[in-house]
């Protein structure tokens, strides 16, 4: 259904240990407080790059190997937050380079903003409270006292767009900037399935029922540790009601006369822009007939 874009493991390789024989300069992904350190400034700003963070001036709390991208060695590291900035560079909320870095280079800083918080989180075990240590054979601690192995972990999140004839339904949260709307989405509940979360969520939010549940796409969203799973759904009953809360409005919006929606990073703007994209295909192929 979504139109793909080449993967980013075709550029990048996940790895655990780094090849001991590189010396070269690394991808340096540095976070203080969930803030990525970024060279400004330059436009756009990018990721420093550096043989070790000493070169940096940083002293990391901890330190994490990704991998490679495009054959260079990239590190996931950790400051405190009393750390200053090094010269030149400057730590930046990871949401504010949404459309500024390279959308690989985005995915792959929230890889490794999700997995710092992942290690410090589980440093010590959740069963009996000893020490863990990493996995030599794979991305995960093991508990030496009990054996409880803890893997990172994902929160799974449903997103829809939700058709009726050639509107497209679009709700807006109080916490929406600019008046932006955007698709219905929720978390998936124990016992769920997607579909199911897709019949929740909107039965929720917005009081329909949808039907013809089909996939669309998915993408992983590091605030702080979600997979985004796109869907398609149709209107089968109900009228739109909202709680004021979650949602302080929604509405059915013809395609061609949407508000503001989503930046096009965001798997909610793939979503869209390919339902609009069908309708005005749609639309040429009727007037070719006429």
């Amino acid at each position: 259904m979504e139109k793909q874009r080449e993967s980013i493991y075709t550029r990048y390789v996940p790895g655990l240990t780094p090849e001991s024989e590189f010396t070269g300069e690394a991808c340096q992904l540095i976070f203080q407080s969930g803030k990525l350190l970024v060279t400004e400034p330059s436009s756009p700003p990018g990721i420093p790059m550096a043989r070790s963070l000493e070169e940096l001036a940083v002293t990391p709390l901890r330190i994490l190997y990704l991998g490679t991208f495009e054959g260079l060695p990239c590190y996931a590291s950790e400051v405190s937050a009393e750390a200053p900035e090094p010269p030149g560079l400057t730590f930046r909320p990871l949401r504010s380079l949404y459309e500024v870095l390279e959308e690989d280079l985005f995915h792959l800083a929230g890889k490794a903003l999700q997995l710092l918080v992942w290690d410090g989180n589980h440093r010590f075990c959740g069963r009996c409270g000893t020490e863990t240590a990493h996995s030599l054979t794979e991305r995960s601690r093991i508990c030496p006292q009990c054996g409880l192995v803890s893997y990172p972990q994902l929160a799974p999140a449903v997103i829809t767009a939700i058709l009726k004839d050639n509107q497209l339904l679009l709700a807006h949260a109080p916490h929406f900037q600019n008046g932006m709307y955007g698709l219905i989405a929720g978390f998936v509940e124990p016992g769920e399935t997607l579909e199911d979360c897709v019949r929740r969520e909107t039965m929720e939010e917005v009081g329909l029922k949808v039907k013809n549940i089909t996939y669309f796409g998915s993408q992983q969203w590091p605030f702080p540790n979600s997979l985004m799973v796109g869907f398609l759904a149709e209107y089968e009953s109900g009228e739109i009601t909202v709680d004021g809360e979650e949602l302080d409005h929604a509405a059915w919006f013809p395609t061609e006369q949407l508000p503001v929606i989503p930046p096009p990073v965001s798997i909610a703007r793939k979503i869209i822009d390919w339902v609009v994209e069908q309708h005005s295909e749609s639309g040429a192929a009727a007037d070719k007939e006429l």
